[in-house]
């Protein structure tokens, strides 16, 4: 299923313009340092590579995804997490209905997926949408303010549902659906599932992360290894596509933009054909964030998830 290509709008065109101008001059500043502290004094260099691989983007609180969570009465709750703190839980619907998760990705906030709450309170089900710490409206990580890890990501998930219950259903975005995987690994079995953009492979983001900061060889691999200590696995135990035969993965409806500049396209593909029980919603034109408010892929999501289109 293929959706037609939006046309972006003049001043839509000019902010991503001027996001790129910024994020440019930012980057040119911290390749140069990082440059000459490999020469002069390689262990800070290595700080400061693990430092902006922990550093969230500054992704803009909009409220344009939030006016269809609003129409509908939500509460918030503050859930500790393991290492400090706490995310935050923002739900809506009826307590008894069947509990459906939005995960956000790295450096989002719940309300970009606020487009998916009212179809699917409508429907009968108690939404869940989590602020993982750092992001949004949670608190800061142990790292400290705008920092983040996957595991405090993936320990966030975990702790919201053992608040509110077994997930009916999951809907996660780009870095959410790396956590969804791992949460399956470490035993949620939601019902059905739903993942919008996922994210590619570890493994691929740190060489990608390394060449664009031009690092080099030794604080790649130093980089590569504190990761993996951090976390307590290999950057490879983190990649969808080989999950689907490491877990007894539930219906799962993909959704991907040809146009995501973020995540590539070739990962859907990759997923749906390796997971046995898959299938893939192709969008064109609305790119790694608009996606997730697309009527397309709002009503494909909420089908899915109410069993209504065959996931197979």
């Amino acid at each position: 299923m293929t959706a037609p290509r939006p046309t972006p709008s003049l001043s839509r065109r000019w902010r991503r313009t001027r996001r790129r101008a910024t994020a440019a001059a930012g980057l040119a500043a911290a390749r140069a340092r990082l440059r000459t502290l490999e020469v002069v004094a390689p262990a800070a260099a290595d700080r400061l590579a693990l430092d902006l691989w922990c550093t969230l983007p500054p992704v803009p609180r909009r409220q344009d995804a939030r006016p269809a969570a609003d129409v509908v009465p939500s509460t918030l709750h503050r859930v500790p997490v393991p290492r400090g703190g706490a995310a935050v839980a923002e739900v809506w619907g009826d307590a008894s209905g069947p509990v459906v998760y939005l995960v956000h990705g790295w450096g989002g906030w719940r309300g970009q997926l606020g487009a998916f709450v009212a179809p699917l309170v409508e429907t009968g089900h108690r939404v869940v949408a989590i602020d993982a710490p750092g992001h949004g409206d949670a608190d800061a990580g142990f790292l400290g303010p705008r920092r983040g890890t996957v595991m405090e990501f993936i320990e966030a998930l975990e702790a919201t549902v053992e608040v509110f219950g077994p997930a009916d259903g999951v809907v996660a975005h780009s870095m959410g659906t790396t956590v969804v995987g791992q949460a399956l690994v470490g035993g949620l079995r939601p019902a059905r599932l739903v993942l919008v953009a996922p994210n590619h492979e570890f493994g691929d983001i740190v060489d990608h992360f390394a060449r664009v900061l031009g690092l080099r060889g030794r604080t790649r691999d130093h980089l590569r290894a504190t990761l993996e200590e951090i976390t307590g696995r290999t950057m490879g135990d983190f990649d969808l596509a080989p999950l689907g035969a490491r877990v007894d993965a539930p219906p799962t409806l993909v959704v991907h933009d040809e146009d995501d500049a973020e995540t590539p396209y070739r990962v859907a593909t990759g997923l749906v054909e390796a997971w046995p029980d898959a299938r893939l919603v192709t969008t064109r034109g609305l790119g790694h964030h608009r996606v997730l408010r697309a009527p397309v892929t709002v009503d494909a999501a909420v089908a899915h998830l109410l069993g209504r289109v065959p996931a197979s």
